[in-house]
């Protein structure tokens, strides 16, 4: 395993804990508990954002500008919708 794929791994690992935690929060009855899970999930989130950040410096990561319209376009179709109750 090279480099690339090393850090690659460690960036899914860590978006898929995130959701985990995210999910244990959700159902947690204990506050304590939930509160502990929650610090994880940020926590979770830095270091998502680190090896990112690592990732796209050594230009294994390259994201593309969304054209302005296509931002334009889900704004206003989010914006829009209402929330169900």
């Amino acid at each position: 395993m090279n480099d690339q794929e090393r850090l690659t791994d460690f960036l899914c690992s860590e978006k898929k804990m995130s959701a985990n935690y995210d999910s244990y929060a959700s159902e947690c009855v204990s506050t304590s508990l939930r509160d502990d899970f929650l610090k994880l999930f940020n926590q979770s989130h830095m270091t998502q954002t680190d090896l990112f950040k690592l990732a796209q410096a050594k230009g294994w990561y390259q994201v593309e500008q969304a054209p302005q319209n296509k931002v334009s376009q889900a704004y206003t179709k989010f914006s829009n919708q209402q929330p169900t109750n």
